[in-house]
């Protein structure tokens, strides 16, 4: 990823006192935004994180968790809130009044800002009916309870579906990936899995050469795989698809929709994400900005939160008083495909003359880390977080 950008351009104005900032969220988009805007505008601002939670968990990392790796890697937010002179707020934004420049909090309180940052993320929602649904509420637990009946030879069929909507699918195919290892290295034959998707590639978003890797990858692991079809429903022993076709299937794992929070005082779209401009600003609203997977756009991904979340960085770091010229969201993808026997990695970039997909076995990035952001990745791999093994755990 790119290095962090200077901070030597002499400021183009003086404030009397430090700009007042609150960032909601406890994700990568808060944490990169906190960890930007300190970089960047130094002691001309004061940040307060309101976050319900006290501790960041790598939410990437919880696809192993059902494989007995362990769980999700966690960071005391208030280690990292120190490290950064910011405080923590114990609390959920509930509703932001922007013509009171005050937010509503899940508890009653109400605080007052000069810049809010919104990087709530979104909540998981049903896409498919009948199907175990990931991310969800157990699905962990169901997913173990699942590799416990195909151990016991009590399921055979396994189909896991991309939903047929925009989605970051990345997570589905390295759940079928270590599934395949899981069962290889228990010696459970006569299990037939399959991925089925909508793409007409796998990781179609990355480009063909992408696409190559994950088909050479699943057919290695002995993942059927099924591209360009629409999954309907979950019948009785089958997976029905668009046009009347079915795949058999004991059990049917799907990706879950994502939902916006739809919060009372900003905008919203139908499916409650909320609308921004390039540089994170919420449409139609002064001095609120958005970053992350509350936000509208098709792919919710933490490398695209976090290079949201420095574009809003760095917008207010100029308001704080920062000689910049604020950059705006261009989106860059980057994915790591945990497999089983080691990493994937990927990298698409649809930006004017920097169009290109690469696909490789080895970093493209650096430090390799599953969340490419420019200031949390080295922060987190200087804790020994988030730098995925030669061999993933499985």
């Amino acid at each position: 990823m790119d290095p962090p950008p200077s901070t030597s351009t002499p400021a183009r104005g003086a404030r009397e006192r430090p700009l007042r900032v609150l960032i909601a969220g406890a994700g990568i988009a808060a944490l990169e935004a906190l960890l930007a805007l300190r970089h960047l505008a130094g002691g001309r601002v004061t940040v307060d994180l309101i976050a319900p939670t006290p501790d960041f968990v790598l939410r990437p990392f919880s696809i192993v968790e059902p494989f007995g790796a362990g769980s999700a890697p966690r960071l005391s937010l208030g280690s990292l809130l120190r490290d950064h002179q910011a405080g923590h707020l114990s609390d959920g934004l509930a509703a932001v009044e922007p013509e009171r420049r005050a937010i509503r909090c899940t508890s009653g309180e109400e605080y007052g800002y000069e810049a809010l940052i919104v990087a709530v993320g979104a909540r998981p929602v049903e896409a498919l009916p009948g199907a175990l649904g990931v991310p969800g509420p157990e699905w962990i637990a169901r997913f173990r309870e699942l590799l416990g009946a195909l151990e016991r030879g009590d399921v055979r069929d396994v189909v896991f579906v991309v939903p047929d909507e925009p989605t970051w699918s990345l997570p589905l195919y390295e759940l079928a990936l270590l599934t395949a290892g899981w069962l290889f290295e228990r010696r459970v034959a006569g299990v037939r899995l399959t991925l089925a998707t909508p793409e007409r590639a796998p990781l179609a978003a990355f480009g063909h050469n992408a696409g190559d890797t994950v088909s050479d990858l699943l057919h290695g692991h002995g993942v059927d795989l099924r591209c360009s079809v629409a999954a309907q429903a979950v019948d009785e022993g089958a997976l029905r698809l668009a046009g009347g076709e079915t795949i058999a299937a004991d059990r049917v794992v799907a990706l879950n929709r994502l939902a916006g929070p739809a919060l009372p005082g900003l905008p919203a779209d139908d499916e409650g994400f909320v609308p921004v401009d390039e540089h994170g600003r919420v449409a139609g609203v002064e001095h609120v900005y958005a970053a992350g997977d509350a936000t509208t756009g098709p792919i919710k991904q933490g490398g695209l939160a976090a290079q949201q979340a420095d574009a809003v960085a760095e917008s207010v770091a100029a308001w704080a008083g920062v000689g910049l010229r604020p950059s705006p969201f261009r989106p860059v993808l980057r994915g790591v495909l945990l497999t089983g026997t080691g990493p994937a990695y990927f990298r698409a970039d649809s930006r004017p003359h920097h169009k290109s997909s690469v696909a490789r076995l080895s970093p493209l990035w650096w430090p390799p880390a599953k969340v490419a952001g420019r200031h949390l990745a080295p922060y987190l791999a200087a804790r020994g977080i988030d730098v995925p093994q030669a061999a993933d755990p499985a």
